[in-house]
């Protein structure tokens, strides 16, 4: 079982999405345990202030170390022996995500994901308490809530047994170069829109020859 720790100032985001589909079926199945966290508990003052204004100046506000540092030292208290554990934080300059990045971790048995909001985090998040700093694309984002659940769908569906059989898994593995995204159809065989247009699933589909089926798949599909 993979554990998630998401670090957060607005845990509510996450409610709808926790509790629908497959997400929702795997912590059932106790495939994937979530817990999400406030970040505002580990503040001590009485307005639970969890960020400040830069040092140099600059519009806006910064996550502060403080907290984050407090909350991650509760997190990784377990001294179950040899437990693999990875602090995210989410950020514009990290690594970006991708399909390899996600099988690495779906390794890992606890993930923590530090979500930046505002102006970032304070930098010594980054250089002394995360493991790794990643990013979901070339934008920018308004927090880091939504790459977590990006990061927790992506691992989530590499467990065996969360998306189905195992084969699944298997069959989109190409040879260890990564995982492919197939072309697919479904019925009807030819749609037909407008008078005098149709749309045909390519016949290889429909002949039954698994071998050229498969061949047709991986010329057609991505590696990702």
């Amino acid at each position: 079982m993979v554990q998630f720790d998401i670090l957060t100032i607005f845990p509510k985001i996450f409610n709808s999405y926790l509790n629908e589909s497959l997400i929702k079926k795997a912590q059932e199945k106790k495939k994937i345990k979530i817990e999400i966290h406030n970040l505002r508990k580990w503040a001590e003052d009485k307005h639970r202030t969890v960020d400040s204004r830069p040092f140099g100046g600059g519009l806006g506000m910064v996550l502060m170390v403080e907290p984050i540092y407090k909350a991650i030292s509760d997190l990784t208290k377990s001294k179950t022996k040899n437990k693999k554990r990875k602090i995210i934080l989410f950020t514009p300059r990290g690594k970006q995500f991708n399909q390899k990045i996600a099988y690495n971790l779906s390794k890992f048995d606890q993930i923590i994901m530090i979500c930046g909001r505002y102006e970032g985090v304070d930098e010594r998040v980054a250089k002394k308490i995360s493991d790794l700093e990643l990013s979901v694309g070339p934008y920018d984002l308004m927090g880091g809530e939504i790459p977590a659940m990006i990061v927790i769908e992506t691992i989530s569906r590499l467990i065996p047994g969360v998306i189905g059989k195992e084969q699944f898994l298997k069959e989109k593995n190409i040879k260890g170069k990564g995982f492919v995204e197939y072309v697919q159809y479904t019925r009807p065989e030819i749609f037909s829109p407008k008078k005098g247009i149709n749309w045909k699933v390519p016949k290889v589909l429909l002949s039954g020859h698994h071998k050229k089926i498969q061949e047709w798949k991986e010329k057609n599909g991505k590696v990702i």
